[in-house]
């Protein structure tokens, strides 16, 4: 990993300049092999085996692309938009940006044509006075009641704020870039990951930090509830953590990752742990084992994020099989039986790394966003590509709004909103 006190924006642009030198070697091996020279290794470039395998990749011609004219240009941010995140209950869009600061889109009134926005600039006292942080806006989460949200910033504080966009507290105990951090789902403490090697549990109505865990070798990368008191956590140390609220050491360690392990996240009941890593694995862990349940070795470069759908036990759609989808730096997007380890579906349209993707709320759907500039949005069924929207700038982040009818998307010239509704889309780009 670059530096530990770079944004993770310097970190996704080191990893694309890595990608893209080993693309293009890969193009001038793929030239050697088919005048019959093997490449270095043996085998074929891990994007181009893909792409030779039909068996594995997705139905995608008969993908329905979103047209420029159903775009709306959203203006306000002046730099990267990183991070985006749909109010639980209502039509707001949060977005956290390099200008500092993050903002609050309502779009309940985008049929009209109209949206508004509130500006929640992050500041820091210097000589009595407030003055602009000019630090990136990192990660961001609403609470469950969509009443307040929590924004983490590189400047090392945390923040609440009201959904009038009003500041309602400053948290400040990390000493450096805070990565991740999430509400638990009572909404009463804020965890917080941060590249001082420590993660941070805080009282939301105090803004007291309720414990600090020093648990890991290296900065924090992730953080994800199992309970309102227990949690995990990843690191560039290649470790998870399991803690809990009031305990002085782990309850449970995980290690198998031969590099960062990137993201985390915990099944809808709780029982599975799935993190990814840049080992270019995806793993499965459960609290009554301290090896992993399913080692799932497909991709063949980094694996960014991963996602569980809303679906199975413990989801409002409990009949339905649950899914982990992963979004690969080999420009791949991987649909799994998490019960089997099986990968069902390889969506293979990107050309770029992919950063993110989020499955709609009934989990019918997924959208995928890469650094290719597109939007893509997958039936999750049949694998088939069924929307596609091109924007100008490359994607960090998709999200899917409450009701399933928007997806947001936040992007390196701005921010993209659209309705998906009978396969009419309009799009809201903010940039």
């Amino acid at each position: 990993m670059p530096d530990v006190v770079q944004t993770r924006q310097q970190v996704y642009k080191d990893k694309l300049a890595q990608q893209q030198i080993a693309a293009a070697s890969s193009t001038t091996a793929a030239a050697a092999a088919k005048n019959g020279e093997s490449t270095a290794n043996g085998e074929e470039n891990g994007s181009h085996t893909l792409s030779n395998h039909h068996s594995d990749m997705m139905e995608v011609d008969r993908a329905v692309e979103i047209p420029a004219s159903k775009a709306m240009v959203l203006r306000g941010h002046e730099s990267e938009v990183f991070i985006c995140a749909w109010n639980p209950v209502s039509d707001l869009l949060a977005s956290g940006s390099g200008d500092s600061t993050a903002r609050i889109w309502n779009l309940s009134e985008s049929s009209a044509g109209r949206s508004t926005q509130l500006v929640l600039r992050h500041c820091i006292r210097e000589g009595g006075q407030d003055v602009p942080s000019n630090k990136d806006v990192t990660s961001l989460d609403w609470n469950s009641e969509g009443t307040l949200l929590a924004t983490g910033s590189y400047d090392g504080f945390a923040r609440i704020w009201t959904k009038d966009g009003n500041l309602a507290s400053t948290l400040g105990q990390h000493k450096g870039p805070i990565f991740a951090l999430k509400w638990n789902k009572k909404g009463n403490f804020i965890l917080s990951a941060g590249v001082d090697k420590t993660t941070i549990i805080w009282d939301a109505h105090t803004g007291e930090a309720k414990q600090q865990f020093p648990f890991h070798s290296a900065p924090a990368l992730d953080v994800d509830w199992q309970s309102n008191t227990t949690f995990a956590s990843c690191s560039t140390d290649m470790c998870i953590h399991v803690c809990k609220l009031g305990q002085d050491r782990p309850a449970k360690t995980f290690q198998g990752h031969t590099n960062e392990v990137n993201a985390i996240k915990w099944d809808p009941t709780g029982n599975l742990l799935a993190s990814c890593s840049d080992d270019m694995t995806l793993k499965l862990w459960s609290m009554k084992q301290d090896t992993c349940v399913h080692d799932l070795q497909a991709h063949s470069k980094e694996i960014y994020t991963i996602k569980w759908s809303p679906t199975g036990p413990g989801t409002n759609n409990p009949n339905a099989n649950l899914m982990l989808a992963s979004a690969s730096f080999d420009s791949t997007v991987r649909l799994w039986d998490a019960e089997h380890g099986a990968c069902i579906h390889t969506l293979t349209k990107h050309q770029e790394p992919v950063y993110s993707v989020a499955f709609s709320p009934d989990g019918r759907h997924l959208a995928s966003g890469s650094f290719d500039k597109c939007v893509h949005i997958w039936n999750t069924q049949s694998g088939a590509l069924v929307n596609s929207y091109r924007g100008t700038g490359g994607i960090f982040e998709v999200c899917w709004n409450s009701t399933g009818d928007k997806v947001g998307a936040s992007a390196s010239d701005g921010l993209v909103s659209f309705c998906v509704a009978k396969c009419h889309l309009n799009v809201l780009w903010l940039i």
